[in-house]
């Protein structure tokens, strides 16, 4: 639309409203782009809610906005989108423009994360330094508390959101795809917002002192991340410069802003109980104690890149309030796929960025990381993966390895978590490619799998749980067994995760050889032995307070190499998970060799040969435990997998191979196709069988099954791809009038005790099976309506036996027969073989 320069603001946004419901969406852009450069911010002000709510869709999900989540790029419009949302675009511009005159927009309280909702309701400030000093207070009461953000501030809150948002999809459109313009927006905004190389470029707007204005001052937020302050008026303690004095600490804000929100949003979820351990004052305390103790020492050592070197930014824990109850406030989390991807983008990126800190900047000493050397970013950058993701996507991937579905979806969320304790796959160095499997972990990297401890002790346990009641025949399923064993299988990993756990279970006692004063350097009269002793103490700390920050002080740590998790007792109720897991994998391997060679000799019995009674058609018969993408090459990829997984386990806790091979060989031994038909473990109950756990077990597994047959009306079946539909359709009205009008006499006939009897239920009743199968009391009284005598002629609908119809009449008028005669010596052929099997039939299943 036109951009009038007479035109009150009102009626500029009810023009735009109108223009919503009639323009294309490139000619709304185009109107916008023009009314951005030609207002000014004033009348701008009042318009930007309304557009960017039309945008990302309003927070309660009632207006789907642009719907950037299924916006793909074989869409018309998903150029225009992306060119107006573009870090350097229009719809940036005009944040920028506004964040020149400090505006403020208000969010409710209700749409953010429960914890930070539940702080703000108990009148805490929550850890996160963003949402400090922006609570507004209506008229109205407490009950709706309001955030006043600032434009920036306001258009990341609803860009995230709009990712956890409930949408209405369209039937048959989902918004898990990659390629979605939200995915490539997430991904554009942190390379320009988190650079690797270079800095963030400067905004195009700047107010009287030359930059756009920064929010209020307050103490930089990866100093003071994690903090929690007694009351909303109580300030940090924390030492800060002025916000001016550096251009490059004005444009780093926007970087923080960007993270903070995102982290906020898309991974501050956990529940009631995670939320009182995680503010329990043994906690803060622990943290105290260690982050004053490392106060005292003049240098530390050094540390890889991302590694969160605790010389940087100390973090003083002030006492919290006791932790206030929220259970009113806790809210259903279930992230979807979608989700999980965007998180993993975010980890993946933030490795990069964080691994892109310049080799001087980590071999000067502590004492030169001064502002006047070290920029802003740079900094930024040293602490940004411990200080600003670490505890929440801990407790996200936790809440995730517990409550995702036991399929093969669970994908997303393993190669989060495997994204995420592999930070060395994400340096940018170009070397020689080498296989996973013979890549050393270089030693630079053991801080930061000591600080990040439980992220693979205690999340590769829960996958443990998660696996061994898992179908592992699955080829996906068991890919994801591959996978994780792959990664912990590469040299030098277990190693560091063993000494990480080794440094937490130190005794208490260790902690108090430190001196109060410090440690003299050999220079100044010490000795390399104190040296040692303060390296070795201070790892010791690193790693309990890592635990104790995420588990609480009270946490009962279960070792990852340890005699609880690799107990070799000889009770079946004791044996480890790393043990049971390899009997599951041997036996899900036996299964899916089974399956394999029961889908060939199916093939080989399906052939040409079996329309002439060789081999069986029948549905019944197929095997159980086959599914079709359970066949062929699949199995073979199952066999591959669990195979390289069973290697990778045992390179990982190192264990005997002979005996590994005896375990296999004694489950494959005593799972004969014998066993396979014994029924799965159960109890009998008042409405029959029960399944136990062990029972759940061996179906899942396909080690044990129920013999599934048809217990309904036998007319009645599914029309089979080997019978023709018409003919079977005709020949049950035939047999349906017969048994209508004659059932009272083949009733009476099938009743009779002597031979006339016992050849009427050869052709009239049902052929009883030769072993009783356990039913279900529904099962039984169904079975028991269905077993009248009756005529059934269904039989004569199958190809089979139409083929075998017509040669016999073209051998019968080879040898000269008539149709007529040829049908009567059918028949006859036919009543003579339910004479033979009448009289001789008994004997013959004896035998």
């Amino acid at each position: 639309m036109a951009a009038p320069t007479l035109q009150q603001p009102s009626f500029l946004l009810a023009n735009l409203k109108a223009d919503s419901t009639t323009k294309t969406l490139l000619q709304r852009c185009q109107d916008l782009v023009k009314i951005i450069d030609e207002y000014p911010a004033k009348e701008l002000h009042l318009i930007f809610p309304w557009l960017v709510e039309s945008v990302f869709g309003s927070l309660d999900g009632v207006i789907a906005g642009w719907n950037l989540r299924l916006l793909h790029s074989r869409s018309n419009e998903y150029n225009i989108a992306m060119e107006f949302l573009n870090p350097s675009g229009p719809m940036m511009k005009l944040v920028y423009k506004l964040q020149a005159e400090e505006y403020k927009y208000e969010i409710p309280v209700n749409y953010l994360p429960g914890p930070v909702k539940a702080c703000f309701q108990e009148g805490v400030l929550p850890d996160c330094p963003l949402f400090h000093n922006k609570l507004h207070f209506p008229l109205s009461g407490l009950l709706t508390l309001n955030l006043a953000l600032n434009p920036f501030e306001f258009f990341m809150f609803n860009f995230a959101f709009c990712l956890i948002t409930p949408k209405n999809y369209p039937q048959g459109q989902h918004g898990s795809s990659t390629d979605s313009a939200y995915f490539v927006l997430v991904d554009t905004y942190l390379k320009y917002f988190l650079p690797s190389e270079g800095s963030v470029p400067p905004s195009p707007f700047s107010d009287s002192r030359g930059s756009v204005t920064a929010p209020s001052p307050r103490s930089s937020s990866f100093a003071g991340y994690g903090v929690h302050s007694p009351s909303l008026l109580k300030h940090h303690i924390f030492h800060q410069p002025s916000v001016n004095a550096d251009p490059a600490a004005q444009e780093i804000w926007r970087s923080e802003t960007l993270l903070q929100m995102f982290v906020e949003i898309w991974l501050h979820h956990y529940s009631l109980e995670m939320y009182q351990k995680l503010q329990s004052p043994q906690v803060k305390l622990a943290l105290l104690q260690y982050r004053l103790s490392m106060s005292s020492m003049p240098c530390q050592p050094h540390a890889p890149p991302g590694s969160g070197t605790l010389h940087t930014y100390q973090v003083l824990l002030p006492f919290h309030s006791p932790p206030p109850l929220w259970g009113l406030l806790e809210e259903p989390f279930s992230p979807t796929e979608e989700h999980v991807l965007v998180v993993r983008l975010l980890v993946k990126h933030l490795h990069a960025f964080s691994n892109s800190l310049k080799p001087e900047q980590l071999s000067s000493s502590p004492s030169a990381h001064s502002h006047t050397h070290t920029s802003p970013l740079e900094e930024f950058k040293r602490v940004v993966v411990q200080r600003f993701v670490q505890q929440k996507l801990y407790l996200f991937l936790q809440h995730c390895f517990g409550h995702w579905p036991l399929d093969a979806s669970f994908r997303a969320v393993l190669e989060t978590w495997l994204s995420y304790i592999q930070p060395w796959r994400y340096t940018g160095e170009k070397t020689n490619p080498q296989p996973d499997q013979n890549r050393t972990v270089p030693d630079k990297w053991e801080s930061f799998v000591q600080e990040n401890l439980l992220m693979y002790t205690k999340l590769f346990q829960v996958f443990l749980n998660r696996t061994v009641r898992t179908d592992l025949v699955n080829a996906k399923n068991a890919l994801m067994v591959f996978r994780v064993a792959k990664v912990f299988a590469q040299p030098n990993l277990a190693e560091m995760i063993q000494k990480g756990e080794q440094l937490f279970l130190e005794p208490e006692h260790v902690l108090h050889h430190r001196q109060p004063r410090g440690y003299l350097t050999p220079s100044q009269g010490g000795s390399y032995l104190s040296s040692r002793q303060r390296v070795m103490t201070d790892m010791v700390f690193r790693v309990k307070s890592h635990v104790y920050a995420l588990e609480g002080q009270d946490c009962q740590y279960k070792q990852m190499f340890g005699t609880e998790l690799r107990g070799a007792s000889p009770n079946v109720s004791s044996i480890s998970q790393v043990m049971k897991l390899i009997q599951i994998i041997a036996q899900a391997r036996h299964t899916a060799k089974r399956i394999s060679d029961h889908s060939s000799e199916a093939a080989a019995n399906n052939s040409f040969l079996s329309w002439f009674g060789i081999g069986s058609s029948d549905l019944n018969n197929t095997f159980a435990g086959a599914e079709p993408e359970e066949s062929g090459e699949c199995l073979k990829k199952t066999h591959e997998f669990l195979d390289r997984a069973l290697e990778n386990l045992c390179q990982i806790f190192k264990l005997n191979q002979g005996q590994l091979t005896q375990l296999i060989s004694n489950l494959s031994s005593s799972q004969d196709d014998g066993n396979c038909k014994q029924l799965p473990d159960c109890i009998q109950g008042e409405d029959g069988l029960i399944l136990t756990d062990l029972g759940r077990r061996q179906i899942i597994n396909g080690l044990r099954r129920f013999e599934i047959h048809y217990q309904g009306d036998p007319e009645l079946q599914p029309i089979r791809s080997y019978e023709n539909a018409l003919l079977v359709r005709l020949f049950y009205r035939i047999s349906s009038l017969v048994n209508e009008r004659f059932g009272g006499h083949m009733n009476a006939l099938c009743s009779r005790p002597d031979f006339l009897g016992r050849l009427g239920r050869h052709y009239l009743a049902e052929a009883d099976s030769g072993t009783k199968l356990k039913q279900s009391p529904m099962s039984r009284r169904s079975l028991e309506a269905n077993r009248q005598p009756r005529l059934s002629l269904r039989l004569l609908a199958s190809y089979r036996t139409i083929l075998l119809l017509l040669l016999l009449y073209m051998f019968g008028a080879l040898l000269s027969f008539g149709p007529m005669s040829s049908t009567l010596l059918i028949l006859t052929g036919g009543f003579l073989y339910g004479l033979f099997m009448t009289l001789f039939g008994d004997k013959l299943k004896r035998h």
